[in-house]
């Protein structure tokens, strides 16, 4: 067996031994080992990848050599390795752009014990990527849930542990809803892993039998990830948590964890229910409807506030709302569009907030519009970085947004009556972006209301510099080359 089939199993324990080690190390041997992990395992799944890729099919790793119904595996394509790389470097540059706040923000006994919580977010990130089976999804759904409470109670402010509070609130109905979910779905199919629970799943639709019972059991588990993911209504926890954690966790909140979430709806609807069976049950036009008004309200949302975070926080809320209407339109083009809006928002969220984070530091940590102005002329790369990021989530061309919104246009076509309604509510949530981010924009670059300190230089924050210019080049480089992005999804798509 080639030796590069190992690394998926070798990058989860590599993530759970690190958190173990983590625990008795001081806060910068510990830094210096999560970068160094999840530099390593970015490699690792290029290599995966490059595999996956040239062979043209998926593989499966069984762990413990247990067959159905009680086995354990991993399955991997093109998409998993793909996504798994692009967590790891978005992980990896979020980590060391919010380097000196996390400085500031946490207790220096305690510092490693960030650490120990980003190790187990990745690795509960790659299971949900890799896993095969819906309980061991379950379990590492609650793994990352609990981590990311952590990193975001981690900052000892009143405020944190009352978006901590309502983050967990929402979490756990997600959890919740999801594992009464694969109890239905197991009590109807007998399997755990998901070749199993599509075949039996398949036979019994075609059958017209259980039918009452496999769409409750569908309708459980993605209600209970869109949850858990932030669909609207469901985002209430957002504004709190990306304003009052630390950048670096509000980051990898926005940008990362709740894509592991939404990664594992679009691997369900592919190898557990099968895209036949979901999209005949009628789910879709729930995940449709919620996606084009979470896309709507929270842009408005968005417009109403006064501080850049919770601003942010709103847009996070609408873009989530694009990836459920990609899924609610059509198995491929809409998938292929909301799996590629995975990966700008991925890359553009916290390059957003790192950024803001930057800027409202100069200002004495204010997060109001008036008090930020003029500041982008002070802090160049944090002002270019948002600027960038801002163009992105317009759609400005030769950004990683453009494209995503292009495939989503396109997509539209495929999707019969849901032609109309996709085009409308993407030409008016393109308008209510240019007007929030244009506005937010225009603030950071005016002329200053009251005297700022001195240009930053370089110095004096270089991890910062370094992470955003190359969440820059990200978004700009796989904007103008998007193609061959665009082509790995759409043959991953066909090995999941």
């Amino acid at each position: 067996m080639n030796f590069v089939l190992n690394f998926p199993l070798f990058a989860v324990v590599m993530c759970l031994i690190s958190s173990v080690v983590s625990s008795v190390l001081p806060g910068k041997i510990a830094r210096r080992l999560a970068m160094t992990l999840y530099a390593a395992i970015a490699v690792m799944n290029a290599c995966v990848l490059a595999y996956t890729s040239a062979a043209g099919e998926a593989f499966s790793y069984m762990m413990g050599h247990y067959p159905q119904p009680w086995g354990n595996e991993l399955k991997i394509g093109i998409l998993e390795p793909m996504f798994s790389m692009a967590f790891s470097v978005v992980l990896l540059l979020t980590v060391v752009g919010g380097k000196r706040q996390l400085n500031t923000d946490l207790q220096p006994e305690k510092s490693n014990l960030y650490y120990v919580l980003t190790d187990l977010i990745q690795a509960a990130l790659l299971v949900l990527v890799y896993t095969n089976d819906l309980f061991t999804g379950y379990v590492f759904i609650e793994i990352c849930t609990i981590a990311s409470c952590g990193i975001l109670m981690i900052r000892q402010v009143g405020r944190t542990t009352l978006a901590s509070v309502r983050y967990m609130i929402f979490s756990l109905v997600g959890s919740g809803l999801f594992l009464f979910g694969v109890i239905v779905l197991y009590n109807i199919t007998g399997h755990l892993l998901m070749p199993g629970i599509k075949e039996t799943v398949a036979e019994l639709w075609a059958a017209g039998e259980y039918r009452v019972p496999l769409t409750t059991g569908i309708c459980l588990v993605t209600i209970g990830l869109s949850i858990k993911s932030g669909l609207f209504p469901f985002h209430f926890w957002m504004p709190d948590t990306y304003a009052f954690g630390t950048p670096s966790s509000s980051g990898i909140l926005s940008g990362l964890v709740s894509k592991g979430y939404i990664f594992l709806l679009i691997k369900s609807i592919y190898s557990v229910f099968g895209t036949e069976v979901f999209y005949a049950s009628g789910v879709q036009n729930l995940l449709y409807v919620f996606g084009a008004l979470g896309i709507i309200f929270g842009s408005v949302a968005a417009i109403r506030e006064n501080n850049i975070f919770r601003m942010t926080a709103y847009s996070s809320a609408a873009q989530i709302g694009y990836i459920y209407l990609g899924i609610g339109v059509s198995p491929v083009g809409g998938v292929t569009a909301a799996l590629f809006h995975v990966l700008t928002h991925a890359v553009t969220k916290p390059m957003l907030l790192l950024a803001a984070a930057q800027l409202t530091d100069m200002i004495g940590g204010k997060k109001r519009f008036r008090d930020l102005q003029g500041t982008g002329h002070v802090h160049r790369s944090a002002g270019v970085a948002f600027a960038v990021g801002s163009l992105s989530m317009i759609g400005i061309p030769f950004t990683i947004g453009f494209m995503s919104k292009y495939l989503f246009a396109a997509s539209a076509f495929d999707g019969g009556w849901r032609l109309m309604p996709t085009l409308l509510v993407l030409a008016v949530s393109t308008i209510l972006n240019t007007f929030y981010f244009g506005r937010t924009l225009i603030r950071l670059y005016n002329k200053p209301l009251t005297p700022l300190r001195g240009p930053v230089r370089f110095r004096e924050n270089r991890s910062y510099t370094v992470s955003a210019a190359a969440m820059i080049l990200l978004n700009i480089g796989v904007g103008v080359c998007s193609q061959p992005v665009v082509s790995l999804i759409s043959r991953g798509l066909l090995l999941l």
